[in-house]
């Protein structure tokens, strides 16, 4: 079996983001967890939001591992071994599969099994919390013996584009074995409360001091200086849930108005997105440079739509673009007119018409002393620290409660499966399986 391999990559969050907080550093006296293991369905590298601000404050306190969906080759000259990639004090791991897997799901969690528990025997893991983003990673995983296991449910995945047939039924096995849900938002939680005993609502946070930046000097991003004002920013993944017409039909009623649109295009096909001369498409950026291009905007603005996979979301990017002193115009996502809209302090409007009003109404805002204070009060009571420190608290006292158990761990004298890839009835090179 190749050994594993570590690559190292440029940060892609600010450098606020990997340093210990002050209140990090009042909890590492009393944090108790062992090393944590996450399951994401999400590239460490992709995007810096609730996964990475979380999972880097637990790696200020202990050993962080950050399981990523696996890699298949588009041949079959390697056999499963895993990739380590050092981020933020955080160890990803990649597991490479070769093509004759890609189509024997039952195979390559089986292969996948087999070298995460090497890897959990070479690095010493007897005792750890399994973390959950999707339920799809039990294949690899529901043979292990965590201590304690967390669902952190940022979203309702099973609603999304190409979301997998079988994730529903695998949500139901993660709540049996989940001893604690953590939800991304409100809606969220009145959902998964129904469905799990111990569900805790963890809304979206705040890094304030990074976004804040946005309200001092910084230099204008190069290729947002040539754009006129006035500018109606967003950013974020640009896929199913942006609301596409209502973008274009906004560019076309406001050809006075600049529409800055930062983030990747993923699931859809980029042709359809509107192309008026008033839109400009600025690619993915790094978190550490949002805070120069929200300096930039007139207005911030969450454009959802209102279908199936935002029905459940709870918009990070609200409270940030409130953090660089941008005045917010939204459609009406729940987890967004409760607190925001009910509040006051993000405007809320569910047709073009009254959005490009409201926008219009945006654009005076930044005046607004009563709103600035209002905002600011708010968002003083929110952060990613505060979040952290909450889940924490639970995970310990849930741990604490449990009594010792010598099957809580998986050694290297007891492994509940074969841990060499040999051992596993794998499809032989060259053959190749239909469907999922």
């Amino acid at each position: 079996m190749p050994p594993s391999s570590t690559v190292e990559a440029p940060l892609r969050a600010s450098s606020t983001a990997a340093r210990p907080s002050a209140s990090a550093a009042e909890t590492s006296a009393s944090y108790t967890l062992p090393d944590l293991v996450c399951f994401a369905h999400l590239h460490w590298d992709f995007v810096w939001q609730r996964p990475q601000h979380l999972l880097s404050r637990f790696a200020e306190h202990g050993r962080v591992f950050y399981v990523e969906d696996a890699f298949y080759h588009n041949d079959d000259l390697i056999e499963p071994h895993l990739e380590i990639k050092e981020r933020q004090n955080v160890k990803v791991v990649v597991a490479h599969l070769p093509q004759r897997l890609r189509h024997d799901d039952a195979a390559a969690d089986q292969a996948q099994f087999e070298i995460l528990s090497q890897f959990f025997n070479e690095q010493g893991l007897t005792k750890y919390v399994f973390w959950y983003y999707t339920p799809m990673a039990l294949g690899k995983s529901r043979h292990f013996h965590p201590a304690l296991t967390v669902y952190d449910c940022m979203d309702e995945l099973a609603a999304f584009k190409f979301a997998p047939p079988e994730l529903r039924q695998r949500e139901q096995e993660l709540f049996q074995k989940a001893d604690l849900v953590f939800t991304g938002g409100q809606t969220l939680y009145e959902a998964k409360r129904e469905q799990h005993p111990d569900a805790h609502a963890f809304p979206s946070s705040i890094d304030k001091a990074h976004f804040g930046q946005a309200r001092g000097p910084l230099a204008e991003p190069d290729d947002q200086a040539r754009i006129a004002h006035p500018r109606i920013g967003f950013f974020g993944v640009v896929d199913e849930r942006l609301d596409i017409e209502l973008l274009r039909e906004l560019s076309q009623n406001h050809p006075e108005w600049q529409f800055v649109i930062i983030g990747p295009v993923v699931k859809i096909d980029p042709a359809i997105l509107p192309r008026t001369p008033n839109v400009h498409y600025l690619g993915g950026k790094d978190y550490k440079e949002l805070p120069a291009y929200l300096k930039g905007w007139d207005v911030a603005t969450l454009l959802f739509a209102d279908n199936e996979s935002t029905k459940f979301i709870s918009p990070t990017k609200t409270p940030e673009y409130l953090a660089a002193g941008n005045p917010v115009v939204s459609t009406p996502i729940r987890d967004v007119v409760r607190p925001y809209g009910d509040l006051n302090l993000v405007q809320i409007a569910d047709n073009a018409a009254d959005f490009g009003k409201a926008v219009a109404t945006a654009l005076t805002q930044r005046d607004d002393a009563d709103w600035r204070q209002r905002t600011d009060a708010y968002l003083a009571t929110i952060s990613w620290d505060q979040t952290w420190q909450g889940m924490v608290d639970l995970m310990q006292q849930r741990l604490a409660a449990k009594a010792p158990d010598a099957s809580t761990t998986l050694t290297a004298s007891a492994p509940a499966m074969a841990t060499k890839v040999s051992e596993v009835d794998l499809p032989p090179a060259g053959s190749h399986r239909g469907g999922l």
